[in-house]
């Protein structure tokens, strides 16, 4: 019988984005499940956490050693520290390398990766040659700062995006996870938390509905592509046997896909606005300097804005049209890295082909709980 291990009360509600929307709700609607479970008789089995962004302690010195809570909600991350020591759940932290990465672009780009580094931090006695480990250290050493030294740390998300960005690629993002699953898998630890480590890849598949305000990156993390097909080769268990494989009895819609018309004029201003409404309703995070798409010219933006357009609306007639500027094509318009989607036929998919991909799927979650490589 599966059993939960935690339940998580929202997702980085204490990002400084949302302008502290969240500080007066997160903790009490933590201690009203734990209360729901306490009375349910689950309070010793599945565990109360919050899953917190990795902004919420950091280091004025640029050393791990050095680490606290963030000022600003420093007595509400010691409330639910406190909450956390008493229930025995773990913090649980989202740490994103990429994330250094993409905001800094003096950033050391082999600092991210875990095969060492030309510009490691130096720490009393230790030398961290990675990010994660001196961000995850940062955490460890906020919580002995401040009494908490014996909260666990499960990392509640890590890995890399693959598109939407110039540090946003397959090889960099198989770089990564490839060195972290070894790192894990090498039993090492961190400097100051030597052993096994409890971590989750994010993500899965890709999310096309998802937020972009951080970024266009935010909707290529995935593991798999939209249809269950890897990436890239990776090998969840070290060796040949356990490299992800494709979801089986994907069924496709018609090999067809939406263009813009070779007689259309892209002076002309409804192709602009097309776009823009196209876009709108589609994913085009593809599109943009140094993604997988950037080599199109002007006409295959657009195309490629109008075919994402039309698959999503499952190749409905009416959704390749665009006042006249689009047609059909039984031609592959797909060029180099960037690739133009068929979408899931999902309604002629057979159960056991739905029930295959959810195998899949249940599977690569079950590998993703990397302490179990150990």
């Amino acid at each position: 019988m599966h059993m939960h291990r935690y339940v998580a009360v929202g997702n980085e509600p204490f990002l400084e984005t949302f302008n502290g929307t969240y500080l007066n709700t997160t903790f009490p609607a933590m201690q009203n499940v734990q209360a729901a479970l306490a009375k349910a008789g689950l309070a010793d089995r599945v565990k109360v956490t919050v899953p917190l962004n990795a902004d919420v302690y950091q280091s004025p010195t640029g050393k791990p050693s050095d680490g606290d809570f963030r000022a600003d909600i420093h007595g509400l991350m010691l409330s639910i520290v406190q909450f956390l020591a008493a229930t025995g759940a773990p913090f649980v932290a989202n740490v994103y390398p990429f994330i250094s990465l993409y905001a800094d672009p003096n950033f050391p780009l082999d600092y991210a990766f875990f095969q060492g580094s030309s510009a490691p931090v130096v720490d009393g006695g230790v030398t961290y040659q990675n990010t994660f480990d001196a961000n995850h250290d940062t955490l460890v050493a906020a919580l002995r700062r401040n009494g908490f030294g014996n909260v666990s740390v499960v990392v509640g998300e890590v890995g890399w995006p693959t598109d939407g960005d110039a540090s946003a690629s397959i090889d960099y993002a198989r770089r990564f996870n490839q060195g972290f699953l070894a790192h894990v898998a090498s039993g090492q630890g961190t400097p100051l938390r030597p052993g096994p480590l409890d971590a989750y890849l994010f993500s899965l598949v890709d999310e096309d509905r998802k937020s972009i305000q951080p970024g266009n990156f935010e909707r290529h993390w995935g593991l798999f592509y939209y249809d269950g097909t890897p990436k890239y080769p990776l090998s969840l268990g070290g060796n040949a046997s356990s490299l992800m494989r494709p979801a089986r009895g994907v069924k496709y819609l018609d090999k067809k896909w939406c263009v813009l018309k070779t007689s259309a004029n892209l002076a002309d201003q409804k192709v602009g606005d097309s776009v823009g409404y196209a876009c709108g309703l589609a994913d085009c995070t593809s599109l943009g300097y140094k993604t997988s798409c950037a080599g199109l010219d002007a006409k295959g933006n657009v195309s490629y804005a109008y075919n994402m357009y039309y698959q999503t609306m499952d190749q409905d007639d009416r959704a390749c049209d665009f006042n006249g500027l689009a047609t059909t094509t039984s031609v592959d318009p797909s060029a180099g890295t960037c690739r133009f989607i068929i979408e899931i036929d999902v309604g002629a998919a057979a159960p056991r082909s739905a029930i295959g991909f959810a195998a899949v799927l249940a599977a690569g979650l079950a590998a993703s709980v990397l302490s179990v490589l150990l």
